[in-house]
């Protein structure tokens, strides 16, 4: 029976205990990484942003394509469905108003499009025509400096909501934020916004019904003038050039507000036909204009004064083209106009550049897949096939060092596993300055050739190398004061050591804790995450790390090197790479099982994880000269350094972007096709996973988790290499952190 530590004595009334030095490191560490976990939530609060605002932007979303036609328009009045194409409500009173006779007002709509508004604001300026275009708010937010040179150019512009939906169909709010998100766009592109407004799925006056009627009537009174057609070229049905120019053209003597059409499809036979139209108007005696110019013209010697919408002044003319219906954009438009557009340029240049390389990143991960299925396996059948041919059987006492540090829960189950092992050992436990009898237990359980070396508290390489220093033994085993051997795990571990060129040997670690949700999908990573990594890494010999659950080191190979280095959190890591550079050999010993208690809480898992990535990039950077190491020990640089770097800092940073680039494409471009998409990765990770499981003889029925795993665990995964990569950047440093055990993880009973 071992004896409970006694509680600390309670501090004295009134006064406080002092934190101690490990309570204020861990205080500090905290307050450091709070800012750096903040900004990496940003970071992926923002990119979310930006892939939505590129959605909304194509109107995919939710994208309300109804179109309404056969409603009765009873309670339109009679002069407004057979007045003139101009609508306006001064003093709150339907009025339509006319082109004047032997004038066009051109009017395109859709706009802008990068490839057909230049060309047709080309042909207008040619020919000293102006034009009126209405607009769509998100194709001027993406192209805003053509409509900075439409304006420039004289012509005017106005607002054909901001998504080109039916607004009959859409709420009040709706309405609202179309017209207003579309001026914003005007403002940011131009500086100006507009009054002029052509409702999308309109043509003539007589396309008003009752539902869309109150749309009219509330845009009237906040100051708007709806334009319709009398002639429409139905140019979108690209019915040949003559046509277009045929259904433009009026009665004989009668002025016209005329629609075409600069975006929106296939629009050559409008380029086509425009310059033709023009010069065939002209040639009858017509004049051009612009809506504000045939309001002018035709109405009466007291004009009506729009309401100007916004914050805004009236613009001055520009060019050769009227500008009355355009004020010029202040104060918070401007400003919001401004950020609007500079936001969706981000937009327009981040999610294509995600887009290509998600490509790349999907190849390197099905790349990936396919070298671990085939590399592991071969691994598989050579090792199988030779079982223990490194050379003689070894047969030598080992020295077994276990770190430990507040290891109570489960120091006992350690070292009596160690104890039945069936390889002679002598067990070194260093106890690095635990405060709750972890080195009183180990010694009071009296177990054979077990030695306690206490030393203060100075982190985990520095409790590793005081082991190696007591060692007696020249192969030396490395393990956590969590962790369970099997009777046969030393055994197993040691026989590559009858290869003189091996330095060390990576064990199979494996998940003891999986019954929880959490576990279970470590369980799941672990084996197929890392141990089919490390054998097709032990076939390409270039093993990265030697896992701190379970490896063997030669004491000769480790003091080589400068023994454990704490100048990264991955002293593992950084151990294993330097045996390479030092012309060490690395391999993997499938069958040395050891049994780890992994984080029980995402909390702890985030920690762990945490320090795993980051260490993992130190690491790196310190090796980072590997790259031009000659000869066999410059294998690792040549061939491992960059296939580290590719899958274990690159593809993780964008592989869950798979799964970011899943949901978007449900919501704004083919759902069934993102799904299927979807789906197909999933299915090759299974079959990876199903033969990661196959070979280490576990139970499938783990796999049943696996598309939750990658519903929510991967994300997990993704946001603690962007805290990493964001520490990285930002500099920063750890101590040896403590998980919280539980001491569950026992005997082994087998797997599964």
């Amino acid at each position: 029976m071992t004896t409970p530590t006694p509680p600390p004595a309670p501090p004295a009334r009134g006064r406080r205990r002092a934190p101690s030095r490990m309570e204020r490191a861990a205080g500090r560490a905290a307050a450091l990484q709070r800012p750096r976990v903040l900004l990496a939530l940003l970071l992926l609060l923002a990119l979310t942003c930006v892939m939505l605002l590129d959605g909304y932007l194509r109107a995919e979303v939710g994208g309300d394509e109804r179109v309404r036609t056969g409603a009765s328009a009873g309670d339109v009045p009679d002069d407004v469905l057979d007045g003139g194409p101009i609508l306006t409500f001064p003093g709150g009173r339907a009025t339509t108003v006319s082109v004047p006779d032997k004038t066009i007002v051109l009017t395109f709509d859709d706009g802008p499009d990068p490839t057909w508004t230049p060309q047709v604001l080309e042909i207008l300026d040619t020919y000293d025509v102006p034009g009126t275009f209405f607009l769509v708010g998100s194709m001027v937010s993406r192209h805003p400096d053509i409509v900075r040179n439409m304006v420039e150019q004289g012509n005017e512009v106005g607002v054909h909501t901001f998504t080109h939906v039916d607004l009959s169909y859409q709420s009040t709010a709706r309405v609202t934020r179309e017209i207003e998100q579309t001026q914003l766009a005007l403002a940011g592109a131009a500086g100006i916004t507009t009054t002029l407004f052509r409702a999308p799925y309109s043509s003539e006056t007589d396309a008003i019904d009752d539902y869309s009627w109150p749309v009219y009537e509330s845009l009237g009174a906040d100051g708007y003038t709806s334009v319709f057609v009398d002639t429409d070229s139905d140019d979108w049905k690209r019915p040949g050039v003559s046509k277009i120019v045929e259904w433009a053209t009026p009665e004989d003597g009668e002025g016209a507000s005329v629609l075409f059409h600069d975006a929106g499809g296939e629009r050559s036979q409008t380029i086509e036909a425009l310059p033709k139209y023009i010069e065939k108007m002209k040639a009858k005696g017509y004049t051009f204009t612009t809506v504000s110019g045939a309001m002018a013209e035709q109405q009466s010697t007291q004009p009506q004064q729009s309401p100007q919408p916004q914050e805004s002044q009236p613009a001055q003319q520009s060019g050769g083209g009227l500008q009355a219906a355009h004020h010029r954009a202040t104060g918070a438009t401007l400003y919001e106009g401004k950020v609007l557009i500079a936001a969706v340029a981000v937009a327009e240049w981040t999610v294509p550049a995600l887009s290509a390389g998600l490509v790349v990143v999907g190849v390197a991960v099905m790349g990936r897949f396919a070298m671990m299925l085939v590399l592991a396996r071969r691994h598989h059948r050579k090792r199988n096939r030779r079982r223990f041919g490194w050379g003689p059987p070894v047969t030598g006492p080992v020295s077994v060092i276990v770190p430990a540090y507040n290891e109570k829960e489960c120091i006992e189950a350690t070292l009596r596993s160690l104890a039945r092992g069936t390889h002679p050992v002598e067990i070194i436990v260093v106890d690095d300055g635990s405060t709750d009898g972890t080195a009183e237990i180990a010694e009071s359980l009296g177990l054979p050739g077990v030695r306690v070396v206490r030393q203060a508290n100075a982190g985990k390489p520095a409790a590793l190398n005081n082991g190696v220093r007591h060692a007696r033994y020249d192969i030396v085993v490395m393990m956590d004061g969590d962790t369970v051997f099997e009777p046969d795990t030393v055994r197993h571990l040691v026989q590559p050591f009858a290869d003189p060129s091996v330095g060390a040997v990576a064990g199979n670690a494996k998940v003891g804790n999986r019954r929880t949700l959490i576990g279970a999908w470590q369980h799941i990573e672990y084996v197929m995450g890392f141990n089919l990594d490390r054998r097709m890494y032990d076939l390409l010999r270039c093993m990265p790390t030697i896992p701190g659950a379970i490896g063997a080191f030669r004491r000769e190979a480790v003091l080589q090197v400068g023994g454990m280095s704490d100048d990264t959190l991955a002293e593992d890591t950084d151990l294993t790479i330097a045996l390479h550079r030092a012309g060490w050999r690395v391999v993997y010993e499938e069958h040395a099982r050891a049994w780890t208690e992994a984080p029980a809480s995402l909390g702890q898992l985030w920690s762990q994880r945490y320090r795993w990535s980051y260490g993992t990039m130190q690491a790196l950077w310190k090796h980072r000269r590997s790259l031009t190491d000659k000869g066999p020990s410059g294998r690792f640089g040549r061939v491992g350094m960059p296939l580290v770097v590719l899958f274990q800092v690159v593809t993780p940073v964008f592989a869950p972007l798979i799964d970011v680039f899943t949901v978007y494409s449900m919501l704004f471009v083919d759902f069934r096709a993102a799904l299927l998409a979807w789906l197909a990765v999933l299915g090759v990770q299974v079959v990876c996973a199903a033969y990661a499981f196959r070979l280490d003889r576990e139970k499938y029925r783990y796999l049943l988790m696996m598309p939750f795993q990658q519903l929510a665990y991967r994300q997990m995964m993704y946001l603690v290499l962007i805290h990493s990569c964001v520490t990285a950047l930002t500099g920063g440093r750890l101590r040896w952190q403590k998980l919280k055990r539980t001491g569950e993880v026992g005997t082994p009973a087998g797997s599964g």
